[in-house]
């Protein structure tokens, strides 16, 4: 989930974007449940889901390049019905260029600089306006003019770069959180952890029946960094933790080590061997029934697990750790489209856009796709399951959700962590925690200038 490009502009006004998505996904995925709200700004005549009455629309002929990193079979899969779908009401035939996950959120920044399809999956927020700001992506305003009614204002905002300009359309948003199978909570008359010391008598007990307590994986990089996120929001607070990725609090403060203590705590509960584990194996082992939680985002944990296991998955909330701050928070990122600025065929990459930012739309990805949840207003969403029902709930419920570590600082810093945090799993200790804030500060005072 992290890139090799240099650090770039701060980001504006992010803590009231995050704060009012909370409420925005809890009410999206409802079927008819936004068909009263209304949005401030944007033209709203085009809110019934159709994609023509563009220009942009009206001019598309052609093919257009479209680079994917849904390289996982379920999210391919949905991705896929939503091209034809964005085909047969625009006309456009659309190239899918699927890459490894990783390997595109990797080589993004050469991406754009070189040769890129006319569209590409990307994320909303910080690391959207990181590239708009260097001049890589191209503002798509014109497009937001025909669907702007279909969004609440924090996903416009959400959309946005630096400048104030759109350059991204959103489809999804999804919660992390700490997954279990009931029927292993149910034989072992386990209880749902409500804090930190619940949490690890909870562990402790799973260990000692022989589970592994918490299934864990870092060989990607980046799914270490929501464990360190979750931590600092419990312990610290949403504002703490978004000063903290901005470098407004350095990484030497004691709350940091507040953080890296907790996870010490808990550090014995993990899956060992993390550093050369692929989520998708971690999640296996959850499956199986070898573990007996996992925490990680809903649209990987629930999409790995096979149909016929589904109904035995479900999901709690990372447990309070400080009462001031209680399950106040938690990441949500949102996910979408954009524009490369040195993509081709721009008339036809519009209308595709256009249609993709309609319930319509997500409405078809949706129906493949049965973990992430739609943010479009007046979705009427296709037989939500448990899982998506109770992801909608769990975000409604927090008063900030932040995007990920990955999203909510600059990318250089994110990839520091991500080397640093991984000597941490290797050697949790006091001191190892110690030479990690030095260093985490020292590169932060680099990267941020």
């Amino acid at each position: 989930m992290v890139d090799q490009s240099v650090p770039g502009v701060a980001s504006p006004s992010r803590r009231t974007i995050l704060k009012s998505l909370a409420g925005l996904a809890g009410i999206a995925a409802v079927p008819g449940a936004l068909a009263a709200c209304s949005s401030s700004g944007g033209n709203s005549s085009n809110t019934s889901g159709a994609a023509g009455g563009s220009s942009s629309a009206g001019a598309a002929s052609g093919t257009i390049s479209f680079g994917s990193n849904y390289s996982d079979p379920q999210p391919k899969d949905a991705f896929a019905a939503l091209t034809q779908s964005a085909t047969a009401s625009t006309k456009v035939k659309v190239n899918i260029n699927t890459v490894d996950h990783n390997t595109f959120q990797n080589n993004i920044s050469a991406y754009l600089q070189g040769t890129p399809d006319d569209l590409a999956t990307w994320f909303a927020g910080y690391r959207l306006q990181f590239f708009a700001a260097q001049g890589l992506l191209d503002p798509i305003d014109d497009v937001w003019d025909k669907i702007g009614g279909n969004f609440n204002d924090a996903t416009k905002s959400l959309s946005k770069g630096a400048d104030g300009k759109y350059y991204l359309v959103p489809i999804y948003n999804y919660p992390w959180v700490v997954f279990y199978n009931k029927s292993t909570f149910s034989k072992n008359g386990y209880d749902i952890p409500q804090n930190w010391d619940q949490f690890i008598a909870l562990a402790k007990q799973m260990q000692k029946d022989g589970l592994v307590p918490l299934a864990f994986a870092e060989k990607d990089g980046w799914p270490a960094l929501g464990t360190f996120d979750i931590i600092n929001l419990r312990v610290n607070g949403y504002d703490y933790h978004i000063k903290l990725m901005q470098h407004k609090i350095p990484w030497t403060d004691k709350g940091v080590t507040d953080v890296f203590d907790h996870w010490r705590e808990v550090m014995p509960y993990l899956q060992n061997g993390a550093n050369g584990r692929l989520w998708q194996d971690a999640a296996k082992t959850l499956e199986n029934k070898q573990a007996g939680m996992m925490f990680q985002g809903s649209n990987q944990v629930a999409a790995n697990y096979a149909a016929s296991n589904l109904a035995d998955l479900d999901f709690f909330p990372y447990p309070e750790i400080n009462s001031a701050y209680g399950q106040d928070y938690m990441d949500a990122p949102t996910d979408g489209f954009m524009m490369p600025k040195k993509g081709k065929n721009k008339d036809a990459a519009k209308a595709i856009l256009e249609y993709i930012g309609t319930g319509d739309a997500e409405s078809t990805f949706l129906k493949t796709d049965h973990w992430d949840v739609g943010v479009a207003q007046g979705l009427v969403a296709p037989s939500y399951n448990a899982i998506q029902k109770k992801s909608t709930e769990a975000i409604s419920q927090c008063k900030s959700v932040s995007q990920f570590m990955d999203r909510d600082t600059v990318p250089d810093m994110a990839t520091a962590m991500i080397k640093l945090i991984q000597g941490f799993i290797d050697d949790p200790s006091a001191s190892s925690v110690q030479s990690l804030q030095k260093s985490a500060e020292k590169q932060a005072k680099t990267i941020f200038g």
